[in-house]
This record gives structure tokens, C-alpha cells and sequence, in this order.
């Protein structure tokens, strides 16, 4: 078994070189004819430096990103030839590979870079960092009780822009010695702003549950997903059901790590077709798309797992139901939200459709989801997380503008601390 194993991450490792090497040539053909901002006009900044595998962080943030671009030039940074390739073919905002330090040296040097956004904790953060003139802010991909979202990684940023109170309590809490007030910067959930997209199926009087569970987590504080503990279950009673319509949306990442995680997923897509071909009019839905939204806002119930997806759904208001993890090692803080949420056990999964339609109907469970979204997000009325969003990044320019006339004329020197020479694309591109 182990040498199975052995065998399989070579063999990832060979793959994610091919792949990072045929990227590279696409990206090198592409390259000459994208326009560069001209030098002077960015002024904030994304940047991720990951592989397409996590291009779902990035997404959500390109319609709030879009709006901003209207006031104050704004642009992706990309270190990864994968993610550049994508990113070219579907982000609304300037993108700009720079795989090496030397690149993102130049890059910084022909730019008016204020505020630099990062979405994940990813490594080569670091390698951003080290540049001081500039505001370093963490605006995650997400809202969510996760491990995660009390990271002491939060220090390491000048600011970080979070959903509401909840967010600030909980950094407050699990934090030692971190200003809250001055440093987290609440903006409701500006993604909410922008939900859209065309429901794939037709408005025929179907209960609409929405089944969108989390990866089988890298360990096991972290396994919060149940697509192998409830999900077959819950999905075959809800495709059992002819007043039922299914959109199952799985995590990009399910199955990376667990085999058997994988052919959960696997096994319930398979359900999803096979339930469609039998009876056409049901229209379950199997979406695997970029584009968030309809499913979150169009949903009569949805069912997730502990993750971003709780509070993406919370922010709609509308009826939601989390699966308990299984694992007693999954870190789960009670706290908040998940102290008050509907739980589905793995026990009673296979009951969904008499559980889906209490939650759907029951006034206490509606008045305590109203509750915990005002706690959560604030104000959720249309444009008001987006005016939030534009008022602290606009708060945050008059902070560098003070701290800049403060500073004029001193020396910025960083000397690069990394060997440039290191060819890192190849690991994890894909």
C-alpha cells in the first residue's frame, strides 16, 4: 500500500510537470497580445499566487472586483501559468503574470500600489509582504466558522475587511493581543450584491434543495465534509421524492485526498443522471460551473457542510440546514451561528425530505436565521455590502495618503530574500 501510494504522487508530480510546461508555451503564445496597465495606474492590487485548483477563491470576487475597477484601477497578480491562462479567459479586471520575484519587483516598482487583497493564506504571501509601502489586507474567500477564519495568520496582514460583528468577536476571542477595532474592517458580503445566473430548470412548484458539501479536508480537525457520511443518503431520498428537485454542488477539491470521498461523489453524480433519464421533467441538477449564485439565491433549502458556504447561504435569508461532521476530531466553534443552526446527523440524513420541510416552513427556524444573518452581515439590503466595501477600501487610501506625506522622502529598500532561480510552477499546478 505504501509504495502504491509512492507511486501515485509520482505520478501527480510527472502530470503537474507536463501540465505546468504545456501552460507555460500556451501562455507565452498568449502573452504578447494582452495589454499591460499602463505604468502609474494600478492602484489596488489582487494577488494570488495559486493554482487553478483554487481558482473558486478568486471567482467569488470578481464581480465586487469589477464595481471596484469602475473608481480606482484594479488588477489580478498571477504567479501560476495555469491560473494566468485562466484568468485571461474569464477574469472581468487586468491580470498580470509575474512568475518570478524579480517580475513582481519590477511590477511594484511601475505601479501606484495603496492596498494589496489576498483571498487565501498561501505560502508565497510572504514573498508579497515584504513590500511595506502598501496595505496588506486579508479578504479571504469566505465567511464561515471555520478553523481557518481564527488563523494567527490574520496578524501577519495591516487589515483585515471581515462579513460583521460575528467575524469581529470571533477574531477577538480566539486572537491574543489583536486590535479588532482598528485592524478588521466589517463589510457584509459584497458577493451577495451580485448573485445571478439563469436557474437551470423550470419554476413548476418542485421544492428546490440545494446540497452544496465541503472537501473531505487535508486533517482531521478539518473534516468537516459529508459527501461520504451523509450525502448519498440525503440525495437518494430527495431524488426518491417527485415534490423534490436536487442542485448538487460539490467542492472542486472532492476526492483529492480521500478515495473513497471520491467515489461518494462520484456514486451521487451518477444518481443525479440516472434519477434525470428516468423521469426528464425532474430536472436534478449536477453543477460543476464557475458562476455562484442562482443555486444560493434560488434554493428553497439548502444543505451545507461547515464552510464559506453557511454564510454565503446565511446572507440570502432564506431556509438552511448544516451537516454535523462526523469526525469528533473536526474543530467546530458553537460559539456563533453553528450553536443556533439546524443539524443534520448522518443519522438522520435519509430523512431530509420531513426535516427540509419543517425548516422550510417553521417561523421559529425563520426567526432565528434572521437573527443570525443581521449578526453576521449587517445591513444585507441591495448595494449596502458593496457600498461598505468601497468605503474601506477608500478608508484605507486615506490612511496610505497620510502615512505617505508622513514618510516623504525616506528610503524604501528591501533587499529580495529568495532565490529567483527556483522553479516552483511545476509543484501543484493543477
Amino acid at each position: 500500500m505504501p509504495l502504491l501510494k509512492d507511486v501515485r504522487a509520482a505520478r501527480r508530480v510527472l502530470l503537474n510537470i507536463i501540465r505546468s510546461r504545456s501552460s507555460r508555451a500556451e501562455l507565452a503564445r498568449r502573452l504578447p497580445t494582452v495589454p499591460k496597465p499602463e505604468n502609474g495606474s494600478v492602484q489596488v492590487v489582487v494577488y494570488f499566487a495559486d493554482s487553478r485548483v483554487n481558482m473558486y477563491q478568486i471567482r467569488q470576487w470578481y464581480a465586487p472586483l469589477a464595481e471596484l475597477a469602475k473608481t480606482r484601477q484594479v488588477a489580478i497578480i498571477a504567479r501560476s501559468p495555469g491560473t494566468m491562462l485562466t484568468l485571461l479567459d474569464e477574469s472581468p479586471v487586468a491580470a498580470v503574470y509575474l512568475r518570478q520575484v524579480a517580475d513582481l519587483e519590477r511590477f511594484i516598482h511601475s505601479q501606484d500600489i495603496k492596498i494589496v487583497f489576498y483571498v487565501n493564506q498561501n505560502a508565497k504571501n510572504f514573498q508579497m509582504f515584504r513590500y511595506g509601502r502598501m496595505w496588506h489586507v486579508f479578504i479571504n474567500h469566505g465567511e464561515s466558522d471555520k478553523m481557518y477564519m481564527t488563523t494567527n495568520q490574520f496578524k501577519a496582514y495591516d487589515y483585515a475587511l471581515v462579513a460583521g460583528d460575528a467575524a469581529k468577536e470571533r477574531l477577538a476571542r480566539k486572537l491574543w493581543d489583536f486590535d479588532v477595532e482598528r485592524r478588521a474592517i466589517p463589510i457584509g458580503r459584497p458577493q451577495a450584491d451580485h448573485f445571478a445566473g439563469a436557474q437551470p430548470y423550470p419554476a413548476d412548484g418542485r421544492t428546490v434543495v440545494l446540497y452544496a458539501p465541503t472537501w473531505e479536508g487535508d486533517r482531521p480537525s478539518a473534516a468537516y465534509g459529508s459527501i461520504a457520511t451523509h450525502g448519498v443518503a440525503l440525495v437518494g431520498a430527495l431524488l426518491a421524492s417527485p415534490q423534490h428537485r436536487v442542485v448538487y454542488r460539490p467542492h472542486p477539491r472532492s476526492g483529492v485526498i480521500d478515495h473513497a470521498y471520491g467515489a461518494a461523489n462520484r456514486s451521487i453524480i451518477a444518481a443525479i443522471a440516472a434519477a434525470n433519464a428516468a423521469d426528464p421533467a425532474a430536472h436534478h441538477v449536477f453543477d460543476d460551473g464557475n458562476e455562484l449564485g442562482w443555486q444560493l439565491a434560488g434554493a428553497d433549502v439548502a444543505i451545507t457542510d461547515v464552510s464559506a458556504m453557511v454564510y454565503d447561504r446565511l446572507a440570502t435569508g432564506k431556509p438552511l440546514i448544516v451537516a454535523r461532521p462526523v469526525s469528533p476530531a473536526a474543530d467546530v466553534d458553537e460559539s456563533g451561528y453553528l450553536g443556533a443552526a439546524e443539524w443534520l446527523t448522518s443519522e438522520a440524513a435519509g430523512d431530509i425530505v420531513a426535516i427540509a420541510d419543517r425548516v422550510q416552513h417553521s417561523a421559529e427556524a425563520q426567526e432565528n436565521l434572521h437573527f443570525w444573518v443581521e449578526r453576521h452581515f449587517g445591513d444585507t439590503g441591495p448595494g449596502a455590502a458593496t457600498a461598505r466595501f468601497h468605503a474601506a477600501v477608500e478608508q484605507l487610501v486615506e490612511r496610505w495618503d497620510e502615512h505617505a506625506a508622513l514618510h516623504e522622502g525616506d528610503a524604501d529598500s528591501s533587499e529580495d530574500p529568495f532565490d529567483d532561480d527556483v522553479d516552483e510552477d511545476a509543484i501543484g499546478e493543477d
